[in-house]
C-alpha cells in the first residue's frame, strides 16, 4: 500500500475477471488535512492508486499505470460522510497489458468511473 493507513479492505472478491471490493476509508488520515481542511475530499490520484493496488492484489502482479481515459468524477467522496466505498473492477489481460474498467460508489451514488491501462512490471 503506497499510502499506508488510508483505507482498509472490508471485502474483496475476484472471480470471472471481476473484482468486487468494499473499503473503509480512514477519515483521520493525514491526506485529508490538506485536501481540504474542514471539508475533506478523497483526492482523485488516491482513488487511481487504490484501483491499481486492488488490481495488483487480484492478479498478484506489480503494475504501472500507462493510460487513464474516460475519467469521470461524478460525486465527491467525503470520508466523514461516505467512509465506506464499493469498487467494481472489470479486468482484461493480454500479454503484459492489463485493462481495467472501474466504477466506484458509495451507498447508491456513483462517484467515479475510469478506464485504465496498466503495464505489468517484471
Amino acid at each position: 500500500m503506497l499510502i499506508k493507513g488510508l483505507y482498509t479492505i472490508q471485502h474483496f472478491r475476484f472471480e470471472d475477471q471481476s473484482v468486487k471490493a468494499t473499503l473503509q476509508l480512514n477519515k483521520d488520515h493525514r491526506v485529508f488535512e490538506g485536501h481540504f481542511p474542514g471539508n475533506p475530499v478523497m483526492p482523485g490520484v488516491c482513488m487511481i492508486q487504490i484501483i491499481k493496488e486492488l488490481t495488483e492484489k487480484a492478479l498478484e502482479k506489480k503494475l504501472f499505470l500507462s493510460v487513464a481515459s474516460n475519467v469521470k468524477f461524478m460525486a465527491i467522496i467525503n470520508p466523514e460522510k461516505n467512509g465506506i466505498i464499493q469498487l467494481v473492477l472489470d479486468i482484461t489481460e493480454e500479454d503484459a497489458i492489463v485493462k481495467v474498467k472501474n466504477t466506484t460508489s458509495f451507498e447508491d451514488t456513483v462517484a467515479l468511473k475510469l478506464n485504465a491501462t496498466f503495464k505489468t512490471l517484471s
